[in-house]
């Protein structure tokens, strides 16, 4: 007979060894699977994999970059998880964030100096992120609205706002899109360190990390944010304003959602589509979730989602498969790691049954 019991504790190093026994096991079936599927080496498949995220020193700038804008969306939104605010909008936030950059550069482009731009972007970027967030946060507080729906659906408006303004802007018209801006001029564009394209990206998000870290762990606010996702009605005994730490936890989510559509416009791509964000606000979702909104070990799940990623797009291109194989490798390996979260949660219990339950 089994039985299943929770866990009281488990130690850092035993969590460790379960996840990645995960990932081992993961790797194995995998391995079989390609085998039987493709009739490839499995460890050439794998090889491949590494070669397509660590193959060249560009390949390496681009995962980090990549991993910098995960890591960003997803700081932004643990603030709002750890008080069970489930903020499914960050999709909207990056693309407005980015949409209000983009029209910055656009229109004052040509009449103000480039650090005015640059820093009205940022301010733009940030506030409007901020203010997308603010709707739902405030129907929440004041009405108790379902914050699920409600943020999911303001994605939608804004992949519509931005599939209007880049109809609006189009360069050349009929297009369809809006092209590098002020790619003569560079006017708008965030400041390169040296030859390092995207080092700028990473060492903003790096400092973001290490501050959500010590807002979320030291700070009043990260204390109230805690004690408002445990229980609402202990919030408001021990004298916590609910409603005000709803509205300021989204207004900081919003905020960083922002500010990653301004690396994304700004930092990057310099230009702004309907599929820049590039679901990097549902993928979030689960980077925040396995590192138990902790930011310190999002910066790992950050990087292994996009490694793995990276790799899949890797063995698609070199052995001419469907890009759908590289997403069942990564789907498995996903499933494992997930998995094992319920064993490092759950135990199980064996018993036998007596002799006499046996004979009846």
């Amino acid at each position: 007979m089994v039985h299943i019991t929770k866990r009281k504790e488990m130690s850092t190093q035993q969590a460790l060894v379960i996840r990645l026994g995960a990932i081992v096991a993961a790797l194995v079936v995998c391995g079989i699977i390609t085998a039987l599927l493709t009739g490839l080496n499995p460890v050439s498949v794998y090889l491949t994999m590494i070669n397509g995220a660590f193959g060249s020193q560009r390949k390496i700038w681009i995962l980090l970059q990549e991993t910098a804008i995960l890591l960003c969306v997803s700081l932004a939104l643990t603030p709002a998880f750890r008080m069970k605010f489930w903020n499914l909008g960050g999709e909207g936030q990056v693309l407005i964030g980015g949409l209000t950059a983009a029209a910055v550069m656009l229109i004052l482009g040509s009449r103000l100096p480039n650090p005015v731009v640059i820093l009205l972007e940022i301010v733009a970027a940030v506030g409007a992120g901020a203010a997308w967030a603010l709707l739902p946060a405030i129907f929440k507080a004041k009405w108790n609205t379902n914050e699920t729906l409600f943020t999911l659906m303001m994605n939608y408006v804004a992949t519509q706002l931005v599939a209007y303004y880049v109809i609006l802007w189009e360069v050349p018209k009929g297009s369809g899109k809006i092209g590098i801006i002020n790619q003569s001029t560079e006017i708008g564009w965030l400041p390169q360190i040296g030859s390092y394209k995207y080092l700028l990206n990473i060492l903003i998000v790096a400092l973001l990390t290490a501050g959500m870290y010590a807002y979320l762990k030291y700070s009043k606010h990260g204390y109230e944010i805690s004690v408002v996702g445990e229980s609402t009605n202990t919030a408001r005994y021990v004298g916590i304003n609910v409603s005000r730490v709803i509205i300021r936890t989204l207004l900081l989510s919003g905020a960083i959602c922002g500010l990653a559509g301004l690396l994304l416009v700004a930092g990057t791509d310099h230009t702004i589509t309907t599929t820049i964000a590039g679901g990097r606000g549902f993928t979030g979702v689960m980077v925040a979730w396995l590192a138990k909104f902790n930011p310190a070990v999002m910066v790992a799940s950050s990087f292994l989602l996009e490694f793995m990623g990276r790799g899949a797009g890797e063995i698609s291109t070199i052995y001419g498969l469907n890009h759908s194989f590289g997403d069942i490798l990564t789907g498995i390996i996903l499933f494992f790691i997930i998995g094992s979260e319920f064993f490092i949660t759950y135990k199980f219990h064996f018993s036998k049954k007596e002799e006499g339950e046996r004979n009846v």
